[in-house]
């Protein structure tokens, strides 16, 4: 549709800028015309005049400019020194103005000052004239005192002639170009309409094929193949998709498989690793025991106290990655109960130690209602409060309410520390990400933050990092509105 209405612009453009040209060519001519034969008449009859002139003597030039007109029927009328314009027949007072153009005062301005040939296009009663104004010079100087040569360099007399004519012939030459270009349009329009009609069945409709084809490769459909029809660009570009199509599909193939592997391989060695781990964190307890009592030596107690430590760090990154790889699975379960938040908030700081710390402060504003599966929103609080207790400074602020505006319930935790790098805020929820690069390992697995957003997902719910004005991160969870209750 669009190359079809390109076409006919395009021709009706040509139609257009064809007749203002044509209708340029013919006006120009005209004055060209009546502007030679104006300055031959007054060549001719201006050395015969007696100067000054008087108004006899210019009503007798304008007469016989009127004379020389021939088909033209142009009128005449000349001035003096800026003085009235006197024609060759003037019409008595109580008469009507004759139907001629009146000389336009702008004109004469020009004519007069510029003391060059001017002309000027005017309407009266409907129909268009031009208007001819031309100064007359001396054709050697005249021997009077008044008008010494330095005070006229160009030579010229001060008599200005004036000729104003109407365009009628003109003005029938261009309504037939009118009618030529209206009737020349609309073949034109219909022989531009053939290639159009060409283009959107041998261009057009292949080019929105492999659009079509191309959106659906967008969204996944990597299977997507097209025919290829003839042996022109177009048809080499269609294989060409196929081509790209193929190859997509089997390295989208090759990276699902790859990735399938490692998910499987991680949970494979996460799942082997819990039982050894399990028994290696009962015996670092009895040596924890033993390490306590002092029945071991110093330095005994100090390794028995690091491998503990290392045990317990290392039974975390399991459970870690176990639950990664459920999500990466879709296989991470959601038991949704209704509940208060503030029993969930109560619970997490409790299990945690973290009820009488007076690094954690709570403010709960009013009953908040939540749908929410309580495991889950205690690892999102627990991570969230513990990274901050980490990498921030205390107090640690935990801050929940309900929104007005739309039902959601807003949880954030603010710290008071340096805040989070304006490179790392894109990445804190990325997995094993590290701000510091040069640091191997940190107190966490690394994978706390991860996980916390993967359940805020699983509930719907948005959980996002930023920084405070005042200093400080601030971690914000919004859940979803709780479905209201059924009496």
């Amino acid at each position: 549709m669009a190359f079809l209405l390109a076409a006919a612009f395009g021709a009706l453009l040509t139609a257009g800028l064809t007749f203002r040209e044509a209708r340029s060519a013919i006006l120009q001519r005209t004055q060209d015309t009546a502007t030679a034969d104006l300055r031959g008449q007054l060549d001719s009859l201006a050395p015969d005049l007696v100067f000054p002139p008087t108004t006899q003597t210019l009503r007798g030039l304008a007469l016989q400019l009127d004379r020389a007109g021939g088909s033209r029927l142009w009128h005449a009328s000349a001035a003096y020194q800026r003085g009235p314009l006197v024609s060759a027949s003037p019409a008595a007072p109580a008469s009507p103005a004759p139907p001629v153009a009146p000389v336009p005062d702008t004109l004469r301005r020009e004519v007069e000052s510029g003391g060059r040939a001017a002309y000027q296009y005017v309407e009266r009663d409907g129909r268009p004239w031009l208007v001819v104004g031309m100064p007359v010079a001396y054709a050697r100087e005249p021997a009077r005192a008044d008008t010494p040569r330095q005070d006229n360099p160009a030579g010229l007399s001060g008599l200005t002639a004036y000729v104003s004519f109407p365009l009628d012939d003109d003005q029938a030459d261009i309504e037939a170009l009118i009618t030529a270009a209206q009737a020349g349009a609309v073949p034109a329009l219909a022989l531009a309409l053939i290639p159009a009609l060409y283009a959107a069945a041998h261009i057009l409709r292949p080019v929105r094929r492999l659009r079509g084809g191309a959106e659906r490769i967008a969204a996944g459909e990597l299977d997507t193949r097209l025919d290829v029809r003839g042996h022109d660009e177009l048809a080499s570009l269609t294989r060409s998709f196929n081509t790209m199509a193929a190859t997509l599909e089997r390295d989208d193939a090759e990276l699902r498989r790859l990735e399938a592997g490692a998910r499987r391989f991680a949970s494979d060695v996460a799942h082997e690793l819990r039982t050894p781990l399990a028994a290696m964190a009962a015996v670092t307890e009895v040596l924890d025991e033993d390490a306590a009592s002092g029945v071991l030596p110093e330095d005994t107690a100090d390794a028995v106290r690091l491998i503990s430590t290392e045990t317990r760090t290392l039974a975390r990154m399991v459970e870690d990655l176990m639950e990664v790889s459920r999500f990466d699975a879709k296989a991470a379960p959601l038991h949704l109960e209704n509940t208060d938040l503030r029993t969930l908030v109560a619970k997490t700081l409790q299990l945690r130690g973290w009820a009488d710390d007076p690094r954690v402060r709570t403010d709960l504003q009013g009953p908040l209602p939540v749908r929410a599966d309580p495991r889950r929103i205690d690892v999102i609080l627990g991570n969230l409060i513990g990274n901050a207790l980490r990498h921030g400074r205390p107090p640690v602020v935990l801050a929940a309410r309900a929104d007005a505006d739309d039902g959601r319930t807003v949880v954030t935790v603010t710290d008071h520390g340096p805040g989070i790098p304006a490179d790392v805020l894109p990445h804190v929820f990325e997995r094993f990400y590290k701000a510091d690069t040069a640091r191997t390992r940190s107190e966490g697995s690394g994978l706390g933050l991860a996980i916390a957003h993967e359940n805020a997902l699983l509930h719907g719910a948005a959980l996002t990092a930023a920084n405070s004005p005042h200093g400080g991160a601030v971690f914000t969870l919004a859940l979803p509105p709780a479905p209201l209750e059924q009496p």
